[in-house]
């Protein structure tokens, strides 16, 4: 059994108004530090193993459905967990 993080954030040429409207909200509170702010997705999904490569998967559900590959970019972290 696998454990996946996925991640997914828009990419560098893509506006991110709600990342902008949270970073203006920051502003306005006194946090005058905060240089930017990026909204995503997480995802985190339990896989058995398979005949496949567990990474190729992820790929393929990320291009097909969890990330918007014309405006996002994805990154995921694969755990192997015990069995129960």
């Amino acid at each position: 059994m696998y454990l996946v993080k996925v991640y997914v954030t828009y990419k560098d040429s893509i506006l991110d108004p709600k990342g902008e409207a949270v970073n203006d909200a920051l502003h306005r509170l006194g946090y005058e530090n905060v240089q930017s702010v990026e909204l995503g997705k997480y995802f985190e999904l339990k896989l058995a193993a398979g005949e496949r490569p567990v990474a190729t998967e992820v790929d393929e559900m990320c291009d097909q459905l969890l990330a918007n590959v014309n405006m996002e970019t994805y990154r995921y972290e694969i755990t192997e967990m015990e069995a129960l």
